[in-house]
């Protein structure tokens, strides 16, 4: 039998389930929330036969339109899965003073921190736990308003904010030193943490990501702006809904080299955390609402000070931070030994080419 499922956030229906008719097409939905949901978005939405969508219009209704229903899609196809996020990674949480912490992690020996960015968890980083656990114990947690991780409903969840939970979750596991590696959003929270706590990382590996006043960057501005305009659960549930959108040029596509090689199961375990309850999609909404280049401003003196063994790994076709960013960081940070490039790559390009990227980390470690 097939599963019945809400148009609006792909949950299961039963036989509670409200119909309703969205542009002459009767779908079904969970709830009053989702049906609501929907009727804006709708409202939203352009018409279904215009093929020239503006970027911030479809992301504040048109994905979800498509996601009800409304328009074909073509099913992503010829894909690799890459879902398959280190089946032997151990997955745990551990209580802090910033929330319940939740990690994967594998392996023995000196420890691995890896950082993911915003949108994602720390499943982006599962070729790094399978790959390099032979060296390593590896550990990738979290962020305070991602993935499995629970947080206070009003706490201060910005860059900064997450440095200090790094510091905290790092203390609770009563681990000293680590091999620092931070891409996206998540290499900001890196260099916050290693200028204010040099003693506790033994190298640091920057990828593309947040650096000085490079963020938030210009092409994902339209993004933020549907989320303050209070688009966010209706671009998620359609990004669920239907993950041709998330794959999409006007989404998520941009990030990777080969959209559609991102299977629908990596799609789901990076989103659908942010929508199992009303709550966690606003603490992502206040994640969002946090971007502000002045942590990593503030921070400028104190790189130029760290001497930690770096290494800076850059894909060279990010529309999001272009590559004289990584020679920003390699002139501001005295300890940088190798300043690489990927060719051609994007910026989730840890998942896309891991192995080369493992490569550079063993290189890195072992040097």
């Amino acid at each position: 039998m097939t599963k019945r499922t809400c148009a609006a956030c792909d949950g299961e229906l039963d036989d509670n389930a409200i119909q309703l008719k969205i542009r002459g097409k009767t779908v079904e939905v969970c709830c009053e929330d989702c049906a609501t949901k929907l009727k804006e978005a709708d409202g939203f939405a352009e018409p279904i036969p215009s093929l020239r969508i503006e970027r911030r219009n479809f992301l504040l209704g048109a994905g979800t339109a498509v996601a009800a229903g409304l328009a074909p899609t073509a099913p992503a196809a010829g894909r690799d899965d890459m879902s398959q996020q280190g089946n032997a990674a151990r997955k745990a949480s551990v209580k802090t003073a910033s929330g319940t912490i939740a990690y994967a992690e594998e392996g023995k020996g000196q420890v691995a921190l890896f950082v993911h960015g915003v949108l994602l968890n720390g499943h982006l980083w599962w070729h790094q736990l399978a790959a390099l656990s032979d060296i390593r114990h590896c550990i990738a947690p979290d962020l305070l308003a991602h993935g499995d991780t629970e947080i206070a409903a009003e706490q201060d969840v910005s860059a900064t904010a997450n440095a200090k939970m790094l510091r905290e979750f790092l203390d609770a596991l009563h681990i000293d030193k680590v091999d620092l590696v931070g891409n996206d959003s998540g290499g900001g929270i890196a260099q916050i943490f290693a200028v204010h706590n040099p003693q506790r990382v033994r190298s640091l590996v920057l990828t593309n990501c947040d650096a000085h006043d490079n963020w938030p960057p210009k092409a994902f501005k339209p993004f933020l702006e549907m989320a303050a305009a209070g688009g966010l659960p209706s671009t998620l549930s359609a990004m669920v809904s239907d993950k041709n959108i998330y794959r999409s040029p006007q989404a998520l596509g941009p990030a990777y080299e080969h959209p559609e090689m991102v299977t629908d199961e990596t799609i789901d375990v990076y989103l659908k955390p942010h929508l199992r309850t009303a709550q966690r999609t606003r603490d992502l909404e206040r994640f969002l609402a946090a971007f502000d280049p002045s942590h990593t401003v503030a921070i400028e003196a104190r790189l130029k000070t760290l001497h930690a063994p770096t290494l800076i790994a850059w894909g060279t076709d990010d529309i999001y931070f272009d590559v004289k960013w990584a020679d920003w960081l390699a002139a501001a940070i005295p300890g940088t030994r190798r300043n690489v490039r990927f060719e051609g790559a994007r910026i989730f390009f840890p998942e896309e080419r891991w192995q080369e990227f493992n490569r550079e980390l063993r290189e890195h470690w072992f040097a």
